[in-house]
């Protein structure tokens, strides 16, 4: 097994994960029949060839799926988890919160928790802060999830946005872990300013719900796209750059890049300014597309068979609001 670290420091070690999708599924030659596209121009641009719609329902019942699934698969007690928290931008009501819900429907009766909205950046800001709970020794089983119901906030008469998103979710528990394995380092980002060019203009205290704002559809997602993409390419690429120079970490001691799902020229540009290969990027944006919050984890999940003890991972993203960042941890356990 690979060199450890920090041994004998209580870390957050991701022991076990679960991916949900609904089951329907939304292909380009589909979009092309609703908007002016094709699925080669979506293809060619963005690497998507599917994505998973979910026709009923609310955020909160995909991510209680994937709870479901990942505690009886670990053989947990929903009364033993400690703390669950939510990463994503489609909650199913302004408040109460998502992580509120999830646990009523599970039955984790024991556990507080909240969300965290920080756009595609939400699973990693709430990886990072799930963790501080392990690590002071307060909690032993803390959930972190990543969901979003994107086609809830997607207009589909917009080429732009339409093309991009889909819907689904992941969960990773986190338990302490003596053997240097978990995460050990993250840097997270924002910058504000970046606000205009990917947000969903109208439903909060800004622009309440009016007649106008309907009419208007300010209730979905607005992107520029060129903008965005130019911050993604240079900030994404950066952390990722940095979380490795900060741990003296070269591209060989790097067994995967866990990247969001975005765009598969972001991917590109992240795995080449970290100079990996592709073989150790994760990529499963060809069949979910962009599912915010949900993309890490669905990667972990598709994974999961090919990951092994003592492996190093970086995860990172890029979202609106602008957030991005990304985490160094190393893999706890082998399937």
């Amino acid at each position: 097994m690979k060199h450890l670290v920090n041994m004998g420091k209580i870390t957050a070690a991701i022991t076990g994960v679960q991916g949900y999708v609904p089951e329907h599924i939304l292909t380009n030659d589909d979009l092309a029949e609703i908007v002016d596209t094709s699925n080669e121009w979506i293809l060619s641009r963005t690497g998507i060839e599917e994505r998973r719609i979910m026709k009923d329902g609310a955020s909160s019942d995909m991510a209680a799926a994937a709870v479901s699934q990942l505690l009886e698969k670990k053989g947990i007690d929903p009364l033993d988890i400690d703390l669950v928290i939510c990463g994503t931008v489609t909650p199913d009501y302004p408040f109460p919160s998502t992580s509120n819900v999830v646990c009523d429907k599970v039955g984790m009766k024991n556990a507080w928790g909240y969300d965290v909205i920080a756009a595609c950046s939400g699973f990693i800001y709430s990886l990072a802060t799930g963790a501080q709970f392990i690590e002071t020794g307060k909690y032993k089983k803390v959930l972190v999830i990543g969901v979003d119901k994107m086609s809830s906030i997607i207009d589909y008469q917009d080429r732009t946005t339409c093309v991009i998103f889909g819907d689904g979710a992941g969960v990773v528990l986190l338990e302490p872990n003596e053997e240097g394995l978990g995460v050990l380092d993250f840097i997270l980002k924002a910058d504000g300013a970046g606000r205009n060019y990917l947000i969903q203009p109208a439903g909060g205290s800004a622009n309440p719900p009016t007649h106008q704002t309907i009419e208007d559809r300010l209730h979905y997602v607005k992107q520029e796209g060129k903008q965005v993409f130019k911050f993604a390419v240079t900030n994404m690429a950066e952390v990722s750059a940095e979380i490795m120079e900060k741990n003296n970490l070269s591209s060989d001691d790097v067994d995967w890049l866990v990247p969001h799902q975005a765009n598969l020229r972001i991917i590109d540009a992240t795995a080449n300014r970290m100079g990996l290969p592709k073989e150790k990027v994760m990529i499963n944006i060809q069949k979910y597309g962009n599912t915010t919050a949900g993309t890490l984890p669905l990667c972990l999940w598709d994974y999961e068979s090919q990951l092994k003890k003592g492996d190093t991972l970086i995860l990172s993203a890029f979202g609106g609001g602008f957030t991005w960042g990304a985490i160094y941890l190393k893999w706890a356990y082998n399937s």
